[in-house]
Order: C-alpha cells, then sequence, then structure tokens
C-alpha cells in the first residue's frame, strides 16, 4: 500500500512496507492514488478519467517511471513480516530496561498526574537501597546476553529518595563490572529540588535527565502547582536551563504535556525552544473523558494544524541554523528500530519492566497499581506467565485497528496502557492517540523529505 497526503506544500507518497519516502509532483501523485483501487491502470484509462487535465505522454512516462520504482522495491510492496508474525511471537525475550519507581510520593500536586500525585492508588513509599539492589541484580540476571541495561529513577519525585538514587548508581557500577553489564541511567524529575551537587552527579554517571515542564509559565503553573496552589515555574525555570547548558544542550529532555487548555500548544514548543532548549518533548494529556481538561474528538483538528504550524517552524528555523529537536518528529529512514521493535514497540511486559518501592513488577509505569497487572516481584522473578505471555502477543498485526494503517511500523501499535484504559484491552485502541500520531508523523515524513529537498 502507499501512502498519500499532501503538507507543507508537499506531495507526499509513503511506501508503508518499504518505508521509501517520495516527494512527487501532481500527475505522480494523481496516478498513484488511481492505482491504489486500480490493479490495471492505463495511459489512457487515467488521461480519459481526469478530463484532459494530464497529456497522454506525459502519463506514459510518469507510469513508467512509477513501474521502475515498483521493481526496485520502493512503491506497492509487499508487507514482508505479516506472514512471519508468528515465528516473532515465540522470540525469546530478555530483560533489558526497568523504570523504578524510587518514591510513590511528590512535592508538587499536577492535576493531569496519572499516578495521583505520585502514590499509584496506594499509600506514599520510598524505595529501600536493598529493594533497588535486588532491582539492578534481577536485571542483570534476566538480561541474558544482552550487554546495555537501561534504568529510569522515577517517581512520583526520585529526587525525595536521593541518597538511593545514589548508592544504586554506585552499586550498578560496581555490578556492571563484574556481570559483564552497561547500565545507562536516567533520571526523570520535576526539578523542585535539583541543585548544582545532584546535576554533577547527574552529569558524571546518567546518560540523560528528563526535566518536566509544561511551556508558558500560565500553562505551566496551572497544571503544575504546589499542594498550596502555588505554580512552580519560576523555581524550576533557571534550574532547566541550567541543567541544560551544563550538558552541551545533549542528553535531556525537556517534557511536558499538554492539555484542552492549552490546544495552542506549538507556542508552548516554541516558548521552550526560544528560551535556549534544543531537546524538547510535549505530548498530549492521556486522560479520562470526563476530567476538564482531556482532549476532546472536537480538538484533535485544532491540534493537528498545531503540529502542521510546529513542522512548519522547526524546518524554517533548521534551514536557518537555529533548529532544535522535537521529541514526535524524530524519524530515522535509514537505521530505525529493528523489526522486533517494529511490529511489538516498546516491550512493556517483557523488555521493559516497572519496580514498585515495595520490589513489585508491573508492565511499566502506568500499569503499576493496577489489578490484575502484578506480573511478580524482584525477589521471586516473574511468575505471572499468563500474563507476561499476553503482552508478548501485542504486536500491530493482534490489533485489527493497527493491521493496514500506514502508521504500524513507526507507532508500533501505540501504548498498551492507554489501549487498555480507554478500551479494556491491551491490543485495543485509543482513537484520539492514533488520530494524533498519525499527524505526527505525516509531519515528521514532510520535515525528513523537506530537508532533503533543500540539500
Amino acid at each position: 500500500m502507499v501512502h498519500l497526503y499532501k503538507n507543507n506544500g508537499y506531495n507526499i507518497a509513503l511506501d508503508e512496507n518499504s518505508g521509501s519516502v517520495h516527494i512527487v509532483d501532481e500527475l505522480v501523485y494523481d496516478i498513484l492514488d488511481a492505482m491504489s483501487s486500480d490493479d490495471f491502470l492505463t495511459a489512457e484509462k487515467f488521461v480519459s478519467s481526469h478530463d484532459g487535465k494530464y497529456g497522454i505522454e506525459e502519463t506514459k512516462e510518469a507510469l513508467s517511471e512509477i513501474e521502475e520504482l515498483k521493481a526496485q522495491g520502493m512503491l506497492f510492496t509487499d508487507d514482508p513480516y505479516r506472514k512471519f508474525i508468528n515465528d516473532f511471537q515465540k522470540h525469546e525475550t530478555v530483560v533489558k530496561a526497568l523504570c523504578l519507581h524510587i518514591a510513590h510520593d511528590c512535592n508538587l500536586s499536577c492535576r493531569y498526574c496519572f499516578a495521583g500525585e505520585g502514590k499509584y492508588h496506594g499509600d506514599s513509599a520510598l524505595m529501600s537501597f536493598e529493594v533497588g539492589k535486588k532491582a539492578l541484580d534481577f536485571l542483570i540476571e534476566n538480561s541474558g546476553s544482552r550487554k546495555n541495561l537501561e534504568v529510569d529513577f522515577f517517581g512520583g519525585e526520585p529526587l525525595l529518595n536521593w541518597n538511593v538514587v545514589k548508592n544504586l548508581v554506585e552499586y550498578g557500577r560496581m555490578r556492571e563490572k563484574e556481570a559483564g553489564k552497561n547500565f545507562r541511567f536516567t533520571l526523570t524529575t520535576n526539578g523542585v529540588l535539583l541543585n548544582d551537587e545532584i546535576m554533577e552527579f547527574v552529569n558524571k554517571e546518567m546518560g540523560n535527565i528528563v526535566l518536566s515542564i509544561d511551556g508558558r509559565q500560565d500553562v505551566h503553573d496551572r497544571m503544575r502547582p504546589f499542594r498550596n496552589g502555588k505554580g512552580s515555574y519560576e523555581l524550576i525555570l533557571p534550574k532547566f536551563i541550567k541543567a541544560a547548558e551544563s550538558r552541551g544542550q545533549e542528553r535531556y529532555y525537556v517534557r511536558g504535556t499538554f492539555t484542552h487548555y492549552n490546544t495552542d500548544f506549538a507556542a508552548d514548543v516554541l516558548h521552550m525552544a526560544d528560551l535556549g532548549f534544543k531537546q524538547i518533548s510535549i505530548e498530549p494529556v492521556v486522560a479520562p473523558p470526563e476530567a476538564d481538561y482531556a482532549i476532546t474528538e472536537e480538538d484533535v483538528p485544532v491540534i493537528c494544524e498545531q503540529y502542521d504550524i510546529l513542522a512548519q517552524e522547526i524546518l524554517k528555523r533548521e534551514k536557518e541554523g537555529r533548529g532544535f529537536n522535537f521529541f514526535h518528529f524524530m524519524i530515522d529512514l535509514e537505521g530505525g528500530p529493528c523489526v522486533y521493535k517494529r511490529l511489538s514497540g516498546c516491550g512493556s511486559g517483557g523488555e521493559y519492566l516497572a519496580v514498585t518501592p515495595e520490589g513489585d513488577l508491573y508492565p511499566c509505569h502506568q500499569f503499576v497499581g493496577l489489578d490484575g497487572f502484578r506480573m511478580g516481584n524482584v525477589e521471586d522473578g516473574i511468575t505471572d506467565i499468563a500474563l507476561k505471555d499476553r503482552f508478548a502477543k501485542v504486536n500491530v498485526y493482534s490489533k485489527k485497528e493497527c493491521a493496514d494503517c500506514f502508521a504500524r511500523f513507526y507507532c508500533s501499535g501505540g501504548c498498551a496502557a492507554n489501549a487498555y484504559n480507554f478500551s479494556g484491552d491491551i491490543t485495543g485502541n485509543y482513537a484520539i492517540g492514533c488520530a494524533l500520531q498519525k499527524k505526527r508523523i505525516e509531519c515528521a515524513l514532510m520535515i525528513k523529505a523537506a530537508l532533503a529537498d533543500f540539500e
């Protein structure tokens, strides 16, 4: 199949199965559109159906070029993976990443927090050093021959338990030498407790740091206040600017969330860029429909227009030599993820697990505390094999809405937690999320094609 769309003045043809992206003229665009429903399109049939808009000779030449691209495996290619999906489902996975819930507590009261002020449907709790050690040991023991392992210190707010974070990094560095592994640590923080001493340690030991900020001050303070209602923007912004500069504007993200109240979120992204941040991620809130800040179906066209505005501005700034990275527009057209990742996504419930302060294992951080999703404990390992098998079978072909979608090899079927929360099934669908994901992919491909055209 070929996905055709127009964006920012470009006619774009994406061969869904090969991943080939083509910028085409109006004639080729219309021919490809006709070929999608006519397996035996002739130049004469095409010209007559377009009321003389195109000449016969130019049409024949365009058809010849299209046939050449088909022969080269760049247009109308077959799906190379569908018939092998049963083999992929038997793929033996190893655990390669843990999300350590260092603190089920927080010093902010973010209105959209899926973790309920960091408590995850339970009581406040801090992970002990002993539980953290067992988690790292579990990761090493269940990682097979994989050398590079990922650990994210998460919460709540992990800096509420900073000494344990430091001690676990030191323990991990000791264990990785004897085990022949390499830990890549990440810290996700709201920045309230961030200081120079912490940043010095982070810059030395951590591969990435995620800094939570939503954009413009009024937007941020509305959704991310302290428990007394006071906004947190003025406190954290100078710290984040300093943190980004201390890392040479690399190996970090300022990560925000936009809601029904700021569907003009492109302004928030550009606000962050104008402050000097080069690594930016601002994502749509995922919230129950009854929440006043939830994204609605009526918001979708507005948000899609914002993605277009943002893509155009990113392209403009890139050409001017003042570009920045927007996480959701970052697509690798040459390397990209491996086949297994293309089909199954983030690996939740198998390659990727979350660990609670008590050491319980869950498929990912968004499932923590939900009934029926506890998989085991770092002491005993994964004990709910049936649940593990359920997640192992989640892929782009197990989801009916994904199986023939043009975006399936880019989003890999989307988020299992979002699917569950909105459909009651991890192989279900979150329609609003899908619509926005498709738009982001279209914008990302346009940027890639436009920059290639510019060069």
